[in-house]
């Protein structure tokens, strides 16, 4: 039987609403889990979910990061309509806004395989096959998680989707940001994700034009459940 992840499309929204989501969510997978290890006879499996997001302007930092490489203050970011958050992710930091596919999975791994490492991997190639039906050829960059173009190239290499997360006893929360539509020049108020030499980019940047937003979701979703080898239904 393959597992059960359920996907929810939120919409846009806060950046904080959407977090304190996922921890509702993150929580009950693991509390579950503790139950099921006191109560052999009655296990039952934790939910999985996918969320997509579209967030209004923010700035996330993760646990590892460098607020050094936020390049302005609390006023500029007033001005631009952005807030900032430092996070429980992985990683430095990133810009999430509109019109970017914002994916977080929150998955119980010892349903599918307990190695973080696949894990980023097949996240990544997830990825990696939704923008090559645009015909965008993405890749990886050795030592640094994510989405690359021309990633072996030190002047064209620029990132594309970026990647960061948490995970406890094997479930994880955060997840993606896939640049589709959205407005790249929000990325010049940080060092995304404390790499100084590489730019970033967009499918609509790679194309010249802008594409289908949803139709971008339904590629992911597809690419996900052949990768992750599980069952996707729509929450009602």
């Amino acid at each position: 039987m393959l597992p059960l992840v359920t996907w929810q499309d939120l919409g846009s929204l806060d950046y904080k609403a959407c977090w304190d989501y996922q921890e509702v969510l993150f929580n009950q997978c693991v509390d579950q889990k503790l139950w099921n290890r006191n109560h052999p006879a009655e296990t039952t499996l934790p939910n999985n979910h996918l969320l997509f997001v579209e967030h209004p302007h923010v700035y996330t930092l993760g646990k590892s990061g460098d607020e050094q490489h936020l390049l302005v203050n609390a006023e500029f970011l007033k001005s631009i309509d952005a807030s900032y958050y430092k996070i429980n992710r992985g990683g430095d930091i990133t810009y999430h806004g509109p019109q970017q596919m914002v994916a977080y999975p929150i998955l119980d791994l010892d349903q599918f395989f307990t190695d973080i490492h696949k894990y980023l991997r097949y996240l990544e190639e997830a990825v990696i096959k939704t923008i090559s039906h645009f015909g965008i050829v993405g890749g990886r960059s050795s030592g640094e998680t994510g989405v690359w173009i021309d990633a072996e190239d030190k002047i064209k290499a620029r990132k594309i989707c970026a990647m960061g997360i948490r995970a406890s006893r094997w479930v994880t929360m955060h997840g993606i940001a896939l640049n589709v539509n959205n407005d790249l020049s929000y990325f010049n108020n940080i060092i995304p994700c404390g790499i100084q030499d590489k730019a970033v980019t967009s499918i609509q940047a790679e194309l010249g034009a802008p594409v289908d937003f949803e139709l971008v979701k339904s590629l992911f979703r597809k690419y996900f459940t052949e990768l992750f080898e599980c069952e996707l239904r729509s929450h009602s």
